[in-house]
């Protein structure tokens, strides 16, 4: 098997022009970053934690860390891929890939399969010593202007995505107008549907409830607590923080929130209530879409059903992470509500 978008930098001679070239090229917004691993650690799941380092994520400290479910190696690269996709990377640089095993170089292939992304890893000895998994890779190249040039091609995938603005609820006369057909509401619902926050449909998805009812604005909150939370490393935890965040929910609001709850643009975001007697949407400020987002392509990672519960694994086994890293943040007042919502 040869690897399309994988390419082997070789670097014999460990020339600094490449490791300089490399770290330079670390630009999120466009869609690259650069690894550095870690050297010499022994832990399984390093390589994946120099991956979220590198998307800009942040493992809390400490032995009682409530990161620690990350030191898993397979949660630790689901939550990379998670975020790798959500972000929209479409090309990431290792140097000195010679020093990692043949088990962590196996990782980052795996995790090139599940976000498509490319891969350029620097051999910076000589290339007799490639393992065999990278022996197969038909892209090798060498020479300064060859790896300029490498850096500058557009990846296979978009950079980051864009999140624009909530487009405003398309309701009654106005869907007709513009030749959609309204979703049709339950009777005796439609007076309440154009009421911030109350519910349409109560099992109808973002999309459809959206175009019936207009979405609950968001609650702001400071841009250094929007950064705190924009850090958090797994996926499903950064997502249900900031919903509770800019909602305030109540009792069991996140945990029958389905992929389908979320729009595509993941602008608005629809909760559900106990029997689903109260079912709101709210509009998804742009500093969470990322999260939300990061959230859903964990969900989907996992070959989940659009149908079951993104949040769910943190409401249940993981609960106590949710609740550790909730009482981090103080300023957002946030323990409460994460207290409330899971067992």
């Amino acid at each position: 098997m040869a690897y399309s978008d994988v390419t082997i930098v070789v670097d014999e001679r460990d020339d600094l022009f490449y490791t300089r070239a490399a770290l330079q090229a670390h630009r999120p917004g466009e869609g690259r970053i650069t690894v550095q691993p870690t050297p010499a650690s022994s832990s399984p799941a390093a390589l994946a934690h120099d991956m979220l380092y590198a998307l800009g994520k942040r493992l809390a400290p400490g032995p009682d860390s409530p990161d620690v479910w990350l030191d898993s190696v397979n949660a630790a690269w689901l939550a990379a891929a998670a975020w790798g996709v959500a972000m929209g990377v479409r090309h990431v640089v290792v140097p000195r890939a010679h020093l990692l095993t043949i088990r962590r170089i196996d990782q980052l292939l795996a995790w090139r399969e599940s976000t498509g992304a490319q891969l350029t890893l620097l051999w910076q000895k000589a290339p007799r010593g490639l393992p065999p998994t990278l022996a197969r890779v038909e892209r090798r190249i060498s020479g300064r202007t060859q790896f300029k040039a490498l850096l500058a091609e557009p990846g296979p995938i978009p950079a980051r995505p864009s999140f624009p603005p909530a487009p405003p609820a398309i309701t009654g006369a106005a869907a007709t107008a513009t030749g959609q057909s309204p979703t049709p509401q339950p009777r005796g619902t439609r007076a309440a549907s154009t009421r911030p926050g109350r519910r349409a449909h109560p099992c109808a998805g973002a999309l459809a409830t959206a175009q019936l009812d207009q979405a609950a604005p968001a609650i702001e909150i400071a841009s250094e607590e929007a950064a705190a939370l924009a850090a958090l490393a797994h996926p499903l935890i950064a997502g249900a923080l900031s919903v509770l965040a800019f909602t305030r929910a109540g009792l069991g609001s996140l945990r029958f929130t389905r992929d389908l709850d979320i729009s595509g643009d993941v602008c608005v975001i629809k909760l559900h209530g106990v029997g689903h007697r109260h079912c709101p949407l709210h509009a998804v400020p742009a500093w969470a879409r990322p999260l939300l987002a990061g959230a859903r392509a964990h969900h989907r990672l996992m070959a989940c059903s659009p149908r079951e519960s993104v949040f769910s694994p943190v409401m249940l086994a993981e609960a106590r992470h949710l609740r550790a890293h909730a009482g981090r943040l103080p300023q957002l007042d946030l323990s409460l509500l994460a207290g409330i919502l899971v067992p």
